[in-house]
């Protein structure tokens, strides 16, 4: 089927479903997301969602977290344009391409609709790599709908990274407010170069997009990895952050949700860039590495991941599940996909076994995710360590669903080599 049929069959679903699309949000929904508000507290709920759908039994954990969530969010009231909204999003989206329940894919439709207008206008400056995360629902619903404006939006983004400021290596700074010039955070890749190539595969544009990618990938390795393999969480070109050390410009600790995000970044992208790439053997060298340490400080006891990865021995360190969801994922696809030795399928699988550890169903019978970190700046040991545990942020609902779609039937899949999830092209 053409991708312009399976659009204009998608949008006619979507027509059924979607109720009528909210106005334009405003430009600073990032510098200041606003918190979601649970749909029981509003007076209406999505006719499309309604708040008392309860979550299908826990031997599908991904549609039960879905469903649950949107039983407890209506498009309205998820949050504003933001990257844990937008990461949970994109694992709702990866839902949907395994069930096709239009309800799913309507659902992301209406949360970019409140910020995106028919003519393609979206009011936001774009002025740090954590908004532009949520970019990749533009280029999905393009894919999916085949409506321009998505097309104009995702635009947008893309042109700006033509002016965006860059360190000397050519890294794009974390953000171009004062407080983060100069500096490049592990976080950042995830937030745009995944959605780089996936406005490649869609748009065009390869050869820029594909180089640009693994540039920005092999630049903040070579800043921000340790030869333990791991990675410090950010870097200041210019040595003037009160985090960065004089000598190397690498902040102190190797949190494990920065790791987390580079981790999947480079196995996004290594999934995009043809084989003969340039930049392609760095990548995979950066990866490795990597690997190995994530093998060397994965918790015997329960196979997660700690809060600052490295120091596990230290009493009030800390098992974390949204950077243990990304690992998993991150190790599990590079083993099926031949980035990483075979073995590390098993390391993945331990990593499986215990985010599972974190997820129940509460009394209401909707899931409940422990164990994840709030949102988190750079610091010392203490602040990793201190950061408030919470249930059921998106920063772990999106990385679950990610890595629980890669590894939902992990022996089956290993078998057959393929994989079972995919970007939006």
């Amino acid at each position: 089927m053409s991708s312009r049929l399976r659009g204009a069959l998608t949008a006619a679903a979507l027509a059924l479903v979607t109720l009528a699309a909210p106005a334009v949000g405003g430009a600073d929904a990032l510098a200041d997301p606003v918190r979601p508000t649970p749909a029981a507290s509003t007076a209406t709920a999505s006719a499309a969602t309604p708040a008392s759908a309860a979550p299908r039994a826990a031997a599908d954990w991904s549609s039960a977290v879905v469903d649950s969530t949107l039983a407890r969010y209506t498009p309205d009231t998820i949050g504003g344009w933001s990257y844990p909204v937008g990461l949970y999003l994109y694992g709702q989206y990866l839902v949907y391409q395994r069930t096709h329940e239009p309800r799913l894919l309507s659902y992301i439709k209406q949360y970019v609709d409140r910020f995106v207008d028919g003519d393609g206008k979206i009011g936001q400056a774009f002025n740090s790599l954590d908004s532009m995360q949520a970019g990749r629902l533009l280029v999905i619903l393009h894919h999916e709908t085949g409506q321009d404006r998505y097309r104009i939006a995702a635009q947008k983004i893309r042109r700006r990274l033509d002016t965006y400021p860059r360190t000397d290596d050519g890294g794009f700074w974390h953000a171009t407010s004062a407080s983060r010039a100069h500096q490049l955070w592990g976080d950042g890749v995830y937030m745009v170069n995944p959605f780089l190539v996936e406005y490649a595969r869609e748009f065009g544009d390869r050869s820029y997009a594909y180089d640009e990618a693994a540039r920005q990938l092999t630049v903040y390795g070579g800043h921000l990895q340790e030869p333990n393999g791991l990675l410090k969480h950010a870097y200041d070109e210019s040595r003037t952050a009160d985090w960065a050390d004089d000598d190397t410009g690498r902040s102190s600790e190797s949190w494990c949700r920065a790791v987390g995000w580079y981790s999947m970044a480079a196995v996004d992208v290594l999934d995009a860039i043809p084989a003969d790439h340039p930049r392609r053997s760095r990548l995979l060298t950066v990866l490795r590495r990597l690997a190995a340490g994530l093998e060397k400080y994965q918790d015997p006891a329960t196979g997660r991941w700690f809060q600052v990865i490295d120091k596990g021995g230290r009493s009030d360190n800390w098992t974390e599940t949204s950077c243990s969801s990304m690992f998993t994922f991150a190790l599990a696809r590079g083993a099926r996909q031949g980035y990483l030795d075979a073995h590390y399928a098993d390391v993945a699988e331990r990593g499986f076994q215990g985010v599972l550890q974190r997820i129940s169903l509460g009394g209401d019978g909707r899931t409940e995710l422990s164990g994840i970190s709030v949102g988190t700046n750079v610091g010392d040991y203490a602040f990793y360590v201190q950061r408030p545990r919470v249930t059921n942020d998106f920063h772990g609902l999106g990385a679950f669903l990610i890595m629980y779609e890669q590894l939902r039937h992990p022996a089956a899949a290993r078998a057959a080599g393929v994989p079972r999830t995919g970007g939006a092209a």
